[in-house]
């Protein structure tokens, strides 16, 4: 297991120095004129523009630049925001939006995975029923209707119906979040009823399942403690992921109900040329991603003792 997760940490490393670097180097093939601001365009002379591009290090060879980039990485510093939030640093222009997408995200995906796995079940239970024709309805009507389109009755009758607040507000948190959630949820609910029901369904045409049939299980005893438990190893290793993925749906969402979160902030930071904005998300959704990869397969090892982290020789 040590092995195994110094490997990894090191694997990490270098995919998230990869994925930094050429972010960092495509943003500096920008045209220079990015750098300023709208008002500094206007009033800064091309000499005050050339001192300005000689004081920031932008003028200097690109190895240097390079090299003092991974400098300021070693000391963890992230440097300042120019656009979005002219001189505040980098990691307080993202801290101040982390906390309302992972509240939101955490809560859509306990949410989204109950009700789907719940709702899975259900459909491999009954499967060519009634209640698997009504599970089945609702993945195709979530996955094939713009989420656009579903944001939008979500709204209408969450508002009309059931009076709730139509826009998010930090003053009142709670009720403002529910609507949002809800979206959220819709599109993950559908996907892990689909993938739950899908395993169980495989786990069914097992010949082990044959053999507790003839040992005289019922099927309930089947379903719960033979099924159930080898359909959830897969759908608990992705679990982690799923708040990566989240965040980046959440893109839509909170534009849709005006959320201050993480989900418009890396396009945003791209258009407005904000470099220091743009690589720090990168690296922090890489960095994200890499953790779930490694928190799912030791969720994956807690859920089904039988499966080991790695190998003979270390090897997975």
């Amino acid at each position: 297991m040590l092995k195994y997760s110094l490997k990894r940490l090191l694997q990490s490393l270098i995919t998230i120095l990869i994925a930094v670097t050429l972010v960092f180097l495509m943003m500096r093939m920008l045209p220079t004129d990015y750098y300023f601001t709208e008002d500094q365009l206007m009033k800064f002379t091309p000499e005050q523009k050339q001192a300005a591009l000689e004081a920031a290090g932008l003028l200097d060879p690109i190895g240097e630049q390079l090299i003092r980039f991974y400098g300021q990485l070693l000391h963890l510093d992230f440097g300042t925001s120019r656009r979005i939030q002219s001189g505040i640093a980098v990691t307080r222009v993202i801290g101040s939006r982390l906390g309302v997408t992972l509240r939101l995200g955490a809560i859509s995906i306990a949410i989204s995975w109950v009700v789907g796995v719940l709702v899975g079940i259900a459909q491999a239970a009954f499967k060519g029923k009634f209640v698997d024709w009504l599970g089945t309805a609702y993945t195709v009507v979530v996955n094939a209707v713009p989420a656009l389109v579903t944001y939008s009755l979500v709204l209408v009758i969450g508002s009309t119906v059931f009076g709730m607040p139509t826009l998010y507000s930090t003053r009142n948190p709670g009720p403002s979040s529910v609507l949002p959630i809800i979206c959220l949820s819709l599109a993950s609910v559908a996907s892990y009823a689909l993938w739950m029901r899908r395993y169980m369904v495989d786990e069914l045409t097992r010949d082990y399942i044959k053999l507790a049939r003839v040992k005289g299980l019922s099927y309930g005893q089947i379903m719960l403690h033979h099924v159930l438990r080898n359909a959830l190893v897969p759908m608990v290793q992705f679990l982690p992921q799923s708040l990566l993925l989240t965040i980046q749906g959440s893109l839509l969402m909170e534009r849709f109900f005006s959320v201050p979160g993480m989900g418009p902030l890396l396009t945003d930071a791209v258009q407005r040329y904000d470099t220091s904005v743009v690589q720090t998300l990168v690296m922090f959704y890489a960095a994200l991603s890499i953790v779930g990869i490694f928190l799912g397969d030791v969720l994956m090892m807690l859920v089904d003792p039988r499966i080991t982290i790695a190998g003979k020789g270390g090897e997975r």
